[in-house]
């Protein structure tokens, strides 16, 4: 065993020895993709996404949903802010709040004479916070000094706090959550320039590792705890965000 071992060892000196003295190696292609200035060191940039959607069910019957009965919305803010240290490339600090509310009246499904389930009273409410700390970095499109591409890298802490109950009265059972999340992603977009100084964003959804803990409590009594470690490399067109950028 240690003979061969030896031999290997000896084996791979001798491939990484021929590699460097070999003068027809391949040599790293300089692609100049920084090369041309699309934002100049020295500006900050500001900027934003906002979003907002509702919903309202009365009586809605759709597939094995029946008599679904609810109201709900959902808002989120997240404004930025960077600084260019060097020609296309900016880092700063972005936060975001998210409000997430339902109350859902009625809600049946049904999925035969042996299976049906029905709930009355959901009611669901979460405030949650984010702040993040990012690095971006530009690359124009061609010669365009409008229309470019960018990347931005993401670490995020997340705190959020919920409530969410079912029935009411005696049947009253309430629980409360707090919730930690760390998050290591990127968020790849285009931006298109509609003044000297202001721009348009389009931006894909975070891809990267997310690791979230979750604290209950029930009734103020009984206590449970999750946690949950995912990693997400796929692209969500329902995710695509849409916000404006200032330059200064």
């Amino acid at each position: 065993m240690k003979a061969r071992l030896t031999l290997l060892a000896l084996l791979a000196l001798a491939t990484l020895q021929a590699a460097a003295i070999n003068p027809h190696r391949v040599k790293r292609i300089d692609r100049e993709i920084q090369s041309k200035v699309f934002i100049p060191k020295g500006q900050w940039m500001a900027g934003g996404t906002i979003s907002y959607s509702e919903h309202s069910e009365d009586n809605l019957n759709f597939l094995v949903l029946k008599d679904v009965e609810g109201l709900g919305y959902d808002f989120k803010i997240s404004p930025a802010v960077g600084y260019f240290f060097r020609d296309n490339m900016a880092a700063g600090i972005r936060f975001a709040y998210n409000r997430t509310y339902l109350d859902m009246g009625n809600f049946e499904l049904n999925l035969g004479e042996d299976f049906n389930i029905s709930l009355d009273d959901i009611y669901y409410l979460e405030h949650k916070f984010e702040t993040s700390g990012f690095l971006r970095t530009y690359m124009p499109i061609g010669n365009s000094k409008i229309f470019g591409l960018f990347n931005e890298v993401r670490l995020t802490y997340g705190y959020a706090r919920g409530k969410n109950s079912t029935g009411s009265g005696s049947q009253y059972d309430g629980t409360f959550e707090t919730v930690n999340n760390f998050e290591i992603g990127f968020a790849p977009g285009i931006t298109a320039f509609v003044t000297d100084w202001s721009a348009v964003e389009v931006s894909m959804g975070v891809m990267g590792f997310n690791f979230k803990w979750t604290d209950q409590k029930t009734n103020q009594v009984e206590h449970g705890k999750r946690r949950v470690t995912s990693g997400n490399f796929k692209i969500n067109l329902f995710s695509i965000n849409i916000g404006m950028t200032f330059y200064l």
